[in-house]
């Protein structure tokens, strides 16, 4: 017989498992900081103390769990508590490391475990290692999420589907095989995979090998944290003679971690369909693409001198045209996955009035079902379509005639058009409150206060605020906007059912 205390039990026991996770985790950039010297400094205590406080925490909580599945409403909740959980103690080691402020390092670590990439601090070049590899770390976790990390480390007994449904929504409801632990499996082993790929790649064309694994990390997470202020940038700004190469190679880490992991299993398993048999692939590729050519073209259109140059040989015009593409192609895909690595500020002069406005559309679709990207996704945008047209249909129909919806020759079963109806709505409204906000307690234009919580609910990271302009918003506006990246992240339902009463008791 449950008791009206029982939710918070079962909620609060099985975050306490989650924690010793987490104490687990913080151990790891300590071996960053015993290969680079960082052992003797405040680095040490900054990750050995909320370690402490996460072990110990999670084991007298784990104490209170009882032994009965979990049901629905239960497993949302633990999601929800879990993200406010790891980032309220995830952010300890920036506050003792180098004394940032604790909404900023909340905020900091928020926006690493749900791969947003806004950053609040600044000197990135001048931090310790380990504190870098800690943010990217965060960003690598998140991507596929902390309950699933849980779920692949440790087995839990009646009700793990239930946890792996409240925060892998994002994951089709087929899976690449029976069982909850063989798809969680495969998906962590596709995951890893990828990134050591990335790694190898980025280290075999130079580039050092601290700043690979951080920003393979956050590729294929499609999160945006980078090592260095200037972000990917800094490695051209740094006469790296292949800054180019490594741009193409993180454009493929960032496409890979945008796309649908269940496309990469079936490309694994041989099926080479698999890019383009779906409406969502399709429609992925398609806005890389459109979007970038859109950019490209602007550009050229607003520097004709590229074609009226009398000075210019052939070779110099190839190169220049391979330079403004790589850039377009960057900055879409950056932006399209939700990832927020930058070759180029997205405000400045390279880029026009239409690519700023294709930029604010990039951030509200986002990357596709089951990828790590944010965003409406790639898939509800197509859902969306594919209804304007059948309504379109309707207008010369008999008004009882009722046509189905298909997506891929399926029905959709009206119960997820309603979801899909929902999610978008609350996406909506909420982006144009946080616009308010922002809008309201700072001195930003409309569209820079629509582009900062765009950024924050669709997990972006790159808006039109300025950097320090970031860093100094009013703490209102950052508790805000840490709202917006969890409930960006976990698509609404569980951060609103945190706050209801009815849910708890």
């Amino acid at each position: 017989m449950r008791n009206r205390f029982h939710t918070i039990r079962v909620v609060f026991g099985t975050l306490g498992s989650l924690l010793i996770v987490l104490g687990g985790l913080l151990l790891i950039p300590l071996f960053i900081a015993l290969i680079y010297g960082e052992l003797a400094t405040p680095v040490f205590l900054a990750f050995l103390i909320p370690s402490g406080i996460a072990f110990g925490s999670g084991f007298l909580l784990s104490l209170i769990r009882p032994k009965i599945q979990l049901n629905e409403k239960e497993a949302v909740l633990i999601c929800g508590t879990a993200w406010l959980a790891f980032s309220a103690i995830g952010g300890l080691p920036f506050l003792f490391s180098f004394g940032a402020s604790y909404l900023d390092s909340f905020f900091e670590t928020m926006s690493g475990l749900t791969t947003t990439g806004i950053t609040v601090f600044s000197g990135l070049d001048f931090l310790p290692r380990s504190i870098l590899f800690w943010r990217s770390l965060l960003q690598w976790i998140g991507g596929l999420g902390i309950l699933t990390l849980f779920l692949a480390i440790i087995s839990i007994k009646g009700g793990g589907h239930r946890l792996f449904g409240a925060e892998s929504h994002k994951i089709e409801s087929v899976r690449p095989v029976p069982g909850l632990v063989g798809t969680i499996r495969i998906l962590w082993i596709i995951y890893t995979g990828f990134t050591v790929f990335i790694i190898l790649l980025l280290t075999l064309f130079g580039m050092p090998l601290f700043d690979s694994v951080c920003n393979s990390f956050t590729a294929l997470s499609t999160g945006g944290f980078v090592p260095h202020d200037a972000s990917i940038s800094w490695y051209a700004q740094e006469g790296y003679a292949f800054a180019p190469l490594f741009e193409y190679i993180l454009i493929l880490g960032m496409f890979l971690g945008g796309a649908n992991f269940l496309i990469h299993y079936r490309l694994f398993r041989g099926d080479a369909r698999a890019l383009f048999d779906t409406t969502e692939m399709r429609l992925y590729l398609g806005f890389l693409f459109g979007f970038t050519l859109l950019i490209m073209a602007e550009h050229l259109l607003r520097h004709p001198s590229l074609f009226t140059s009398h000075t210019e040989g052939f070779p110099d015009i190839l190169s220049r045209l391979e330079s403004i593409f790589r850039t377009s192609f960057f900055q879409t895909t950056s932006i399209l996955t939700t990832t927020g690595f930058a070759t180029q500020n997205i405000a400045g002069p390279f880029f026009g009035g239409a690519a700023r406005l294709l930029f604010l559309v990039m951030m509200v679709i986002g990357g596709c079902v089951g990828s790590t990207g944010g965003g409406i996704k790639v898939l509800r945008v197509g859902i969306l379509l594919k209804l304007v047209k059948r309504e379109v249909g309707r207008l010369w129909k008999p008004k009882e005639s009722y046509v189905p919806l298909l997506l891929d020759g399926k029905r959709i079963d009206p119960v997820e058009l309603s979801r899909v109806y929902g999610i978008v709505a609350a996406w909506l409204v909420l982006l144009v409150i946080g616009g308010l906000f922002t809008a309201f307690f700072t001195s930003y234009t409309a569209i820079e206060s629509f582009s900062g919580m765009a950024s924050a609910l669709g997990n972006i990271g790159p808006c039109y605020i300025p950097d320090a302009g970031m860093r100094e918003l009013p703490a209102v506006i950052k508790v805000l906007y840490i709202f917006g990246m969890a409930a960006g992240r976990l698509e609404i339902l569980p951060v609103l059912l945190l706050v209801r009463r009815k849910a708890w008791f």
